[in-house]
């Protein structure tokens, strides 16, 4: 019996993507071989670029690497959803949150700002402690991210990485793009780290939207088992009473869950481990 541990397997490179590396080459050798054809090959080039940054845009998008929308079937035939909280932690938002959460006997995962958990580290430990995990949602939150190249990326993530581990003594399993949005260069950066990227079912658009009816309704409407729903504890907007939509907005969302018989779990209870592989 072989006692040598297995070579990482090698990024399982999307369609979409090796289909644009393939037509750049294609539309290189066209424009250097066949007169007349450079501005047709470099259209070609363009409407590409423009097709993988249409897919960048799209958060729930599966054409750059895999992306989890749902959790897995047999999760969702126990009625588990996962209720996800965003931009975090927040020292006026976050505890009152976890109390919410406490009180409906219900866990939650949170998708943290490394740069905040620097901040409120107390916090991050307690989200932890009440039953809660804390995930990636890069160190910084910068606007910029989906423009970032391989080492850009690899950098948010991984300085969050280690920012949370040290916080909270748990590495995340998972990374949310900041706004959704990301480009070809991300799944490879993912994939090294053993990191699922995890978009949303539904969500409440909380951080600009004032009426907690509204972000109710997006919520609830047609929920069901595997749902993941996504609201913020950071960046959360403010009713017309000033109180933060996700605080007006939980009680009725968890009350929902209860009378439906849905229970929310964390990722790293419903998903399976995302093994960490080699880039080639």
């Amino acid at each position: 019996m072989s006692l040598v541990s297995p070579s990482p397997a090698a990024w399982p490179m999307p369609p979409l993507v090796r289909a644009s590396l393939a037509w750049h080459g294609t539309a290189a050798v066209l424009a250097l071989a066949v007169p007349g054809a450079a501005p047709w090959a470099l259209g070609g080039v363009v409407l590409n670029h423009a097709a993988l940054t249409a897919a960048g845009l799209w958060p729930r998008s599966r054409l750059l690497g895999p992306n989890v929308t749902r959790l897995p079937e047999a999760a969702a035939a126990r009625g588990e959803i996962a209720l996800t909280i965003d931009d975090g932690p927040d020292p006026a938002v976050t505890p009152a949150v976890l109390d919410l959460l406490e009180r409906h006997g219900q866990r939650a995962t949170f998708f943290c700002i490394a740069e905040r958990v620097q901040a409120h580290a107390a916090l991050a430990r307690e989200i932890v402690a009440r039953g809660h995990e804390v995930q990636n949602h890069s160190y910084a939150h910068r606007h910029n991210f989906a423009l970032l190249g391989p080492r850009g990326m690899a950098a948010e993530i991984e300085r969050a990485q280690q920012v949370l581990f040290d916080v909270t003594g748990r590495r995340p399993s998972c990374f949310r793009a900041p706004a959704g949005l990301r480009n070809p260069f991300l799944d490879p950066v993912l994939y090294r780290l053993g990191l699922h990227l995890v978009s949303w079912t539904r969500r409440g658009f909380d951080t600009r939207e004032r009426d907690p009816a509204r972000v109710l309704e997006r919520l609830t409407r047609g929920l069901a088992g595997g749902d993941i729903l996504l609201l913020h504890d950071g960046h959360a907007a403010r009713s017309v009473s000033g109180a933060p939509v996700v605080l007006a907005v939980l009680p009725a969302l968890l009350e929902q869950c209860r009378t439906r018989r849905l229970a929310s779990v964390t990722l790293d209870a419903a998903l399976p481990a995302r093994h960490a592989g080699r880039v080639a």
